[in-house]
């Protein structure tokens, strides 16, 4: 049924059209934050490597300091939890989408010995309208290629958001754009199950105007906090 669904959406593409060029025109492009994208927190060893890599979110758009980010914050927890020494890297780039991260991310990374990858992407390929085979191409591409450069690390996918949630979402472009991202999320779960990653349940939004940002649409500190919690536990599975 949400294949279906997702497929009927095309039927509403002029509204999507016109309601997301109202809401480009009203919104304010918010740049990454400031701050530390690496860091190393001390504890114990061995030492936990932590990457986080993906689109704006991953580079704390949204809030001013990467000190507040998800990435920094997901480390903290690490590091509390566990009481391992826990160094980190957000690498995060604005509107990217998976093929993106796939092509011209993931080649420019330095094979760095990360033990934790947390994925933070598949909103932009939901929000640019990419087909559901488009997506299991390029996001099932990035987890083949982030398999054959880390083998042993354990890779973790947040999916994409609940659209209907964010402030700035008009109801019907919301409604669309929800229809899409649980066509994406079924996908990219059962591409993560088949390629050795994680898919992490969504993130329960249950404060907008707590969780999001002053654009509506990006996280703000609270909100980048809430979804830490939300994944450590699964960052850190069974072994800990």
């Amino acid at each position: 049924m949400s294949r279906l669904a997702a497929a009927l959406t095309w039927l509403a593409f002029p509204v999507y059209a016109w309601q997301g060029l109202g809401v480009r025109r009203r919104t304010a492009r918010m740049l990454p934050a400031e701050g530390p994208v690496m860091h190393a927190l001390a504890g114990a060893e061995p030492m936990l490597a932590l990457l986080v890599l993906g689109d704006s979110s991953a580079a704390s758009v949204g809030i001013d300091r990467t000190e507040e980010g998800l990435a920094s914050h997901l480390a903290q927890l690490l590091n509390e939890r566990t009481g391992r020494a826990v160094r980190w890297r957000a690498a995060g780039f604005n509107s990217a989408t998976s093929g993106q991260i796939r092509d011209f991310v993931l080649p420019n990374l330095a094979p760095e010995p990360w033990t934790h990858i947390v994925l933070a992407i598949g909103t932009n390929d939901t929000k640019n309208f990419h087909s559901a085979p488009r997506f299991k191409k390029d996001f099932g591409g990035l987890l083949y290629a982030l398999r054959a450069k880390w083998p042993e690390a354990r890779l973790v996918w947040s999916p994409v958001l609940e659209f209907t949630r964010a402030p700035a979402m008009p109801g019907l472009l919301g409604k669309i754009l929800e229809v899409r991202a649980q066509e994406m999320n079924r996908m990219g779960a059962r591409l993560c199950n088949e390629r050795g990653a994680v898919p992490v349940p969504r993130l329960p939004i249950t404060d907008p105007q707590a969780g999001f940002s002053d654009d509506g649409f990006h996280a703000s500190a609270a909100g980048y906090r809430a979804w830490a919690e939300h994944l450590a536990p699964l960052v850190l599975g069974d072994g800990f």
